[in-house]
């Protein structure tokens, strides 16, 4: 009897050394598979050492509204809100730079970009303007652009367009084909247009007569002027006007809470624009100078009229609508319609990049800049003997491309929750439809 109850313990034992052996094996399998995706990922995604680098360099701003509490409202949308605001589902009236990185549409739109596969500089290329410190970071792109897409906005998360990402730009490269165009000093030193900075026990002060120009601006809104790295806008309607005169309102009073009110004019930090042509047609003077607007050539001959579309943008220096210098697309349709209104043939030209062109190639140019004329030749067909038809030109615009069926799903596919599918599902959609500007018909 020993002798079997000693052989049953024993097997009893080994059975447990096994189990304990396996278990530990497991176990270190495990731990190596979580190190080696994390890996493979970039960083260990526990590891949030990359962000105190980014922040010795770009202070968050939240750290800036100690002193600047009224600019940090109005850069985080706290201040003063608009009827624009409130209102419209996008943020038109009002472009709060502070959204950059955690903006829905941007999650949107790098989402679906991301699924083109782009290579390290194109991501980085992509995010230099929405994140500034991948300029000076650039080995932490996919830590940034992991953050967009998990949607993080305050722990463990960088800012986008701070105030030090603005605040840090002291110069501008001599390179006007290179975007973005502004270059950074990752000191201490806070750059800003006024030419008496106080001093102070937080950070060093410099004046630079580059926050008042044009090119300051046009370092990422690149599509908006004729040459970058011009101060001032050409043309002698816009003569002395820079992008800051209409886009930051001016008030009085004091760029930090600490030396009073009313001390000397300042720039809000909101930067109001306007991206829907509503607004634009409410305002008669914005019309007649900055408004696209449509003329038509064209002769009829037996089976087809033939002719050509002229684009005309006003003296305002950029192209209506919106700021991205990138996305856009513009459409230019023309119909030719019987008496009766019925549609008997069409064309339609599209202007702009495909998500899988975007970033790989020289940046598109605008349809039509500043106090130029794009001409559009086209050609319809129609039925012969047919005495009087109606030729329609139609300008419009969506805001980002249309993507394919593929992509859309291959992007919606790696988002966890039917609710983040919908959302998406409702920008994509929102964002990538035509919205009218402008047309002009002419009978012959």
């Amino acid at each position: 009897m020993w002798h079997i109850k000693g052989r049953g313990e024993k097997q009893h034992s080994s059975f447990r050394s096994l189990s304990l052996v396996f278990f530990l094996t497991l176990l270190v399998s495990t731990v190596t598979l979580v190190s080696a995706v994390a890996q493979d990922n970039g960083k260990n995604p526990s590891d949030i050492s990359w962000i105190d680098e980014i922040e010795k360099i770009f202070i968050p701003s939240d750290q800036c509204k100690q002193c600047h509490d009224r600019h940090y409202e109005e850069w985080k949308g706290m201040r003063e809100q608009t009827p624009d605001l409130k209102t419209f589902g996008r943020v038109d009236g009002a472009l709060l730079h502070g959204t950059s990185l955690t903006s829905p549409v941007f999650k949107t739109v790098l989402g679906l970009w991301l699924q083109t596969e782009p290579t390290q500089e194109q991501r980085a290329l992509c995010l230099s303007c929405h994140a500034p410190a991948v300029t000076v970071f650039p080995q932490h792109t996919d830590q940034i652009v992991q953050q967009v897409k998990e949607g993080r906005k305050k722990k463990n998360a960088v800012e986008g367009i701070g105030c030090s990402a603005c605040h840090l730009i002291n110069g501008i490269q001599e390179n006007a084909n290179a975007h973005p165009t502004f270059k950074i000093d990752p000191g201490p030193t806070m750059f800003g247009p006024y030419f008496d900075p106080e001093e102070n026990l937080v950070h060093p002060s410099e004046q630079l007569d580059l926050y008042r120009g044009a090119q300051y601006c046009a370092s990422c809104h690149f599509s908006k002027v004729k040459d970058v790295t011009r101060p001032d806008l050409p043309g002698q309607i816009l003569k002395g006007t820079i992008c800051q005169d209409c886009h930051m309102e001016r008030s009085t009073g004091s760029s930090t809470s600490k030396r009073g009110a009313l001390t000397r004019p300042i720039g809000r930090h909101w930067f109001q624009g306007i991206v829907i042509p509503g607004i634009m047609l409410s305002n008669r003077n914005l019309q007649a100078e900055w408004f696209p607007r449509v003329d038509i050539e064209v002769a009829k001959n037996d089976d087809k009229v033939e002719g050509t579309v002229l684009v005309r943008n006003g003296s305002l220096p950029h192209m209506f609508p919106g700021g991205d210098p990138v996305l856009k697309q513009f459409f230019v349709t023309v119909r030719v319609k019987d008496e009766a209104g019925n549609v008997i043939d069409e064309q339609q030209k599209q202007f702009g990049h495909s998500f899988a062109e975007l970033l790989r190639g020289p940046i598109p140019e605008p349809l039509v800049n500043g106090g130029r004329t794009r001409r559009i030749p086209f050609t319809v067909g129609i039925p012969e003997g047919l005495s009087s038809v109606n030729v329609e030109a139609v300008l419009s615009y969506a805001l980002i491309p249309e993507p394919t069926p593929e992509l859309q799903e291959r992007y919606l596919s790696t988002l966890a929750t039917e609710k983040e599918r919908e959302a998406a599902e409702k920008i994509i959609k929102d964002y990538s439809s035509q919205r009218l500007i402008t047309f002009r018909i002419t009978t012959l």
